[in-house]
């Protein structure tokens, strides 16, 4: 039997505060991704150090921010795409005043993620 089609109406997923930040997760939908919306204008300013059981897929849609995924550091502009391993540790910076906006998906029905200690602060 098919699956019905799926309306997530923007106030069931935004965050307070900006209309590009919140998520939804896959297993309220009942889909295999689970899909976060990220944006910030402050320069130096992203997700912390951390890691996830399945390969994230990011979105840049504007700005301009450097990825360090692994060992690896990209420096995207807004219609990069990047793609994290699994159990790869990663972390991205927003590298301008201006808005960074990314959709991070994450190929999971659930957001499962650990926070590390970030091996540049620690140095």
């Amino acid at each position: 039997m098919p699956k019905e089609p799926v309306h997530i109406r923007h106030a069931d997923w935004v965050g307070p505060q900006d209309f590009w930040r919140g998520r939804f997760e896959g297993a309220d939908h009942g889909t295999g991704v689970t899909v976060l919306f990220y944006s910030t204008e402050e320069r130096g300013k992203g997700p912390v150090w951390h890691v996830h059981p399945y390969d994230e897929v990011f979105i840049l849609r504007q700005g301009r921010a450097l990825f360090t995924i692994g060992e690896t550091r990209i420096e995207a502009v807004g219609g990069d795409i990047l793609i994290g391993p699994a159990h790869v540790p990663h972390k991205f910076v927003n590298l301008d005043d201006a808005r960074l906006e990314t959709t991070d998906i994450h190929l999971s029905d659930r957001w499962i993620q650990t926070n590390l200690p970030d091996p540049e602060l620690d140095a």
